[in-house]
């Protein structure tokens, strides 16, 4: 492969005939480029490959400068799936920096309420909320005994947030947005020898807040989804952290309300900052795919570059903003920042740029083998992207996109490592 330095393209702009004459061509040439049985070979690959892939579909790939060994139908906009959430990592990387932590902020107002301020962190889950509780147990300048209401402030997202591709199912990836939200918006449970209901999950009590929609799933077992309704998603937060509160301050048992602070009156006790980067929060969201995830590094990304509220329309302007100036990229389609509306669009031509700039935090994308990629799945779409490590540690980029219902896409995908081998 390293012999190859010049780039070659079947695209298909006209019709197959005019691509299958470029094809013939490279055949016929290549030798005089390379020589031995790996030539021939490899021309013999890169012709199957064409043959592979349809009107719906792009394939990209690059060389370790970038060069374009092989490219078809890589300037069609088409539905990329979850490998959009390499665009919203970048994004998020580079509007809040690979240290980024997120915060949660405590406060005491005068009528001695205990306020907690979300600004969006995605990971804020039940071993969290342990650590908050013990860290305001040091704090001396608080009398547990002497609170009245736990109030809860979501007002850095303006709220709901509603995420086109999203339904109302019990799947995660349909979990709401929002700026103080806890486990993902979603909450396990099964039924016990006794036919009770219980968490599945033993960090997280199931709580009676959430009995009704878990009766009315009918399910054994499974997930509920939590919802904007009624501030469900920042409520079940409150009762979370007061059920660990109470756990440590028995005498707590005030009501559980929204609200907001008051920055001239209300006293800081505690600014919670994450034990993860950003960079850590990015290589879970490629590992788990985590729809909640992407959109939350999307919004809070917006709100850092245009002020709060964050939303949703912010997001995707600094994300347009971020590949127009850093990218020089304005041909693409963007909904939202997860990839499960079929809405968003994005060519090969697109992504294989969006690979380049995300080289420097390839290594946060999961590994298998010399691959490291990222996938997307949609009915009658399969589609993914990444980087594939030759002998020597170099990294070829691709792409593939198959918009083609019932397609499969390993056999592109065999193709393409056969060639890098």
């Amino acid at each position: 492969m390293d012999r190859l330095r010049s780039s070659w393209k079947a695209n298909n702009p006209l019709n197959d005939r005019i691509s299958n004459i470029y094809i013939y061509l490279f055949i016929i040439l290549f030798p005089f480029f390379c020589t031995g049985n790996t030539a021939h070979l490899f021309a013999k690959e890169l012709a199957h490959l064409s043959t592979r892939i349809g009107r719906q579909d792009a394939v990209l790939l690059s060389d370790p400068k970038g060069r374009i060994i092989f490219a078809k139908n890589e300037g069609i906009p088409l539905v990329p799936a979850s490998t959009l959430k390499i665009f919203t990592s970048l994004v998020a990387l580079h509007y809040l920096g690979p240290e980024y932590k997120f915060k949660t902020e405590f406060y005491m107002d005068r009528d001695a309420n205990l306020k907690i301020k979300g600004f969006g962190d995605p990971l804020l889950i039940s071993e969290i909320l342990l650590e908050v509780v013990d860290e305001l147990s040091m704090r001396t300048d608080i009398d547990f005994k002497t609170i009245n209401d736990l109030i809860l402030d979501d007002s850095y997202f303006k709220s709901p947030v509603i995420i086109p591709g999203i339904t109302s199912s019990y799947n995660p990836y349909d979990a709401p947005n929002g700026a103080l939200c806890v486990n993902f918006n979603s909450v396990a449970f099964k039924r016990n020898k006794n036919d009770t209901y219980v968490s599945a999950e033993p960090q997280t009590p199931l709580l009676p807040f959430v009995l009704p929609r878990i009766h009315a799933s009918s399910m054994h077992e499974g997930r509920i989804i939590l919802s904007s309704n009624n501030n469900e998603i920042t409520i079940y937060t409150g009762h979370l952290f007061s059920y660990f509160m109470k756990r440590k301050y028995a005498e707590f048992s005030g009501e559980i309300k929204t609200g907001t602070v008051q920055n001239k009156s209300d006293r800081l006790v505690l600014r919670y900052h994450s034990k993860y980067k950003l960079e850590q929060v990015v290589a879970k969201l490629l590992e788990h795919s985590n729809n909640f995830i992407a959109n939350q590094l999307l919004i809070v990304a917006g709100a850092e570059q245009y002020g709060p509220p964050g939303t949703l329309e912010k997001g995707i302007l600094a994300a347009r903003s971020y590949a127009y100036d850093a990218l020089k990229i304005d041909q693409f389609k963007m909904s939202e920042g997860s990839g499960i509306s079929r809405k968003n669009r994005m060519s090969a031509k697109t992504l294989h740029k969006i690979l380049r700039a995300f080289l420097p935090y390839h290594s946060l994308m999961p590994r298998t083998g010399k691959q490291l990629y990222k996938t997307g799945t949609l009915h009658g779409v399969h589609t993914r992207a990444g980087y594939i490590e030759d002998a020597k540690g170099e990294l070829y980029s691709f792409v593939i996109l198959v918009n083609t219902p019932g397609k499969p896409l390993e056999p592109i995908m065999d193709i393409i490592l056969r060639t890098i081998e």
